[in-house]
C-alpha cells in the first residue's frame, strides 16, 4: 500500500510537472531540491516528508492535499464503469462503443438492458406501465451492469430521477457529452430519427428547452466534454487519457 502510495504520488508530480511545462531542473531550482530527488520522486521511490511535499507543491502551482488527492482519485476511478450522459444525439453510443473498444471493456445501451428485461419496447413500457415502472426498470438495469468496468450509454432522462442518478454517481464516473441544441437536432436527423419531429412543429425549440432545463442535471458530472469542439475522435481521446 505505501509502495503505491509513493507510485500514484509520484505519477501526480510528473504529471503537474509536464502541464506546467518545466524539466526536473526548473523544478528543482523552484522547490530548493535536488534533481535527484525530484527523479526519485516521481519514479515513486521518494520518501518525501511533509515538509518537502509543501515544497514541491508550491512549486509546481498547487498545494500537496492536490497531489495526495490525485491519488485518492485515481484510485477511486481505477475499475470503476463509465457512464456518458446526454440528450439523444450527444453521441452516447457512437463514443461508447469507441470508447469501450479503445479501453477493452463491454460497452452497454442502458435502455437496451431495460427492453430485454422486460421484453418490451420502451415505447410500450411506458403505454402500459407508465414512467414510475420505467424508472424501476432502468434501476435494476443499472445496478446489474455496475459490478463490472465498462462504458455505460445511459438514457437521455436518467439525471431526473434522483435516486437513479445518485446511484450512478456513487458508483461510477459520470461523463456529460455536451452539444449545442443545433447539433443534437442535426445529429438526431442524420440518423434517420424522426421521431422528434413527428407531429410536432416546435420540436426543434422544445428540445432546446429540455436541454435547458437539464443543464444543471447533467452539470454534475465528474467530467464534461465539449463534442462541438472536440468532434467524436477528439472525445474518445480525451476521456482514454483521463
Amino acid at each position: 500500500m505505501r509502495e503505491h502510495l509513493l507510485e500514484e504520488l509520484g505519477r501526480a508530480v510528473r504529471e503537474r510537472r509536464s502541464e506546467r511545462g518545466l524539466t526536473l531542473a526548473d523544478l528543482s531550482k523552484r522547490a530548493g531540491v535536488s534533481t535527484r530527488f525530484l527523479a526519485d520522486l516521481e519514479a515513486g521511490r521518494g520518501n518525501i516528508s511533509v515538509l518537502r511535499l509543501h515544497d514541491v507543491a508550491v512549486a509546481l502551482g498547487t498545494t500537496a492535499s492536490s497531489l495526495l488527492d490525485d491519488e485518492a482519485r485515481r484510485a477511486r476511478d481505477a475499475g470503476r464503469p463509465i457512464a456518458l450522459l446526454g440528450l439523444r444525439g450527444a453521441g452516447k453510443s457512437t463514443i461508447g462503443k469507441k470508447l469501450a473498444k479503445r479501453l477493452r471493456v463491454p460497452f452497454v445501451e442502458l435502455d437496451a438492458e431495460v427492453e430485454r428485461a422486460a421484453g418490451l419496447s420502451l415505447r410500450e413500457i411506458f403505454e402500459m406501465h407508465g414512467e414510475a415502472r420505467y424508472r424501476e426498470l432502468e434501476r435494476a438495469a443499472l445496478r446489474r451492469v455496475l459490478d463490472e468496468p465498462c462504458v455505460i450509454a445511459t438514457g437521455g432522462s436518467i439525471v431526473m430521477d434522483d435516486e437513479t442518478f445518485g446511484l450512478l454517481r456513487s458508483s461510477a464516473t459520470t461523463v456529460w457529452l455536451q452539444a449545442s441544441p443545433d447539433s443534437h437536432w442535426s445529429r438526431v436527423v442524420a440518423q434517420g430519427d424522426r421521431r422528434p419531429m413527428a407531429n410536432r412543429q416546435n420540436a426543434k425549440a422544445e428540445l432546446a428547452a429540455l436541454l435547458e432545463r437539464r443543464k444543471p442535471k447533467y452539470a454534475r458530472a465528474d467530467v464534461t466534454l465539449d463534442t462541438d469542439a472536440l468532434g467524436i475522435d477528439g472525445a474518445v481521446s480525451a476521456l482514454t487519457r483521463a
